[in-house]
């Protein structure tokens, strides 16, 4: 199969686990921001995180860098512009990006100026480029429960003008979905859907937990599932999507291999998988290598492709009019 020039659909990936190095240090000269190297390569090394992560927490630690020249709004409208243009190079058709609001406050913006500026550079890109996209709004479980609130309730305006979900990230630990029930619930008042990361790191109970308790209709990752049997029995009946990412999990050791993780058999036992690269910088990937990862580790077919594409499709927090120009591209 030609993956580079098969339509892609991305669910998971995160604004600032995808900045280019070359924008990192071109921003870093223009506004005199200290960063450890200004040579390109010197950067990239600095932004990839290698496969032999230790940790979900080592992986995370990447993301210091980027935050750094992410509090303009012009740096983030410049920002979301270049990784849909990236995409739609990797003739992805439909994205959906996720940030944390609150990490580009550093400089005086407030969440409603982040937001519009990360919609600003989309719609720039829909303008030129054939992708479209939506923006998820992801709250950070190592902050406090009023900062997830804050977020839900700044973020409402811009429901339907390109605003779709709320999501949870960073650090995951046992149980954490119980303190997080009052906004996600306020959240899905107000109409925002729900993707919730868990089970990335060896909790399949947090999977469980993120449905059962908030009400989550994708779960960013999933992996661990295979080791809570309550877990994997409510995802597959309830039809709940995976948003799987090989490589990343690869390095957070959520699997020690690409053979070992449990992508195609989820999706052989009848579970809904989609293929996402998580973060494209950090884990140094895209569309295109992650979809040859499957076909090398596991031999799917294009019939595997296609139902993982339309798995895509249905699963996304699109309208219905993209959903269904998004299924004529296959």
């Amino acid at each position: 199969m030609n993956f580079t020039t098969l339509p892609k659909i991305e669910l998971h990936c995160h604004l600032d686990g995808s900045l280019k190095p070359e924008t990192i240090v071109d921003i870093a000269r223009k506004e005199n921001i200290n960063i450890p190297s200004f040579e390109i390569d010197g950067i990239r090394d600095e932004l990839i995180a290698p496969l032999e992560c230790e940790s979900l927490d080592q992986y995370l630690e990447k993301f210091s860098i980027p935050n750094l020249v992410m509090q303009s709004k012009e740096n983030l409208r410049r920002i979301a512009f270049e990784l849909l243009q990236d995409a739609a190079e990797e003739n992805v058709k439909y994205m959906e990006i996720r940030f944390a609001p609150l990490l580009h406050t550093k400089q005086g913006l407030d969440v409603e100026e982040i937001i519009q500026s990360v919609l600003d550079g989309m719609k720039d890109a829909e303008d030129r480029f054939d992708i479209k996209g939506n923006l998820i709004l992801s709250c950070m479980r190592t902050m406090s429960v009023a900062s997830a609130f804050e977020v839900v309730e700044k973020g409402k305006k811009f429901l339907g003008q390109g605003v779709v979900a709320i999501d949870l990230c960073a650090s995951e630990e046992e149980g954490f979905s119980r303190n997080f029930i009052e906004p996600i619930k306020l959240a899905k008042q107000y109409g925002y859907r729900v993707t919730i990361h868990a089970g990335e790191t060896g909790i399949g109970q947090n999977v469980l937990e993120a449905v059962t308790l908030l009400g989550a209709e994708r779960i960013g990752h999933g992996v661990f599932i295979k080791n809570c049997e309550e877990a994997y029995r409510i995802v597959k009946e309830q039809q709940i999507v995976l948003e799987m990412c090989p490589t990343s999990n690869v390095q957070t050791k959520a699997v020690n291999n690409f053979r070992e993780h449990p992508i195609y058999q989820f999706h052989k036992k009848g579970i809904k998988v989609t293929i996402n690269t998580d973060n494209r910088t950090v884990s140094d990937t895209n569309m295109v290598n992650e979809c040859k990862i499957l076909y090398k580790e596991f031999d799917i077919s294009f019939e595997d492709y296609k139902q993982i594409y339309f798995n895509s499709v249905e699963a996304s927090f699109a309208d219905s009019k993209t959903k269904e120009m998004l299924k004529k591209y296959i």
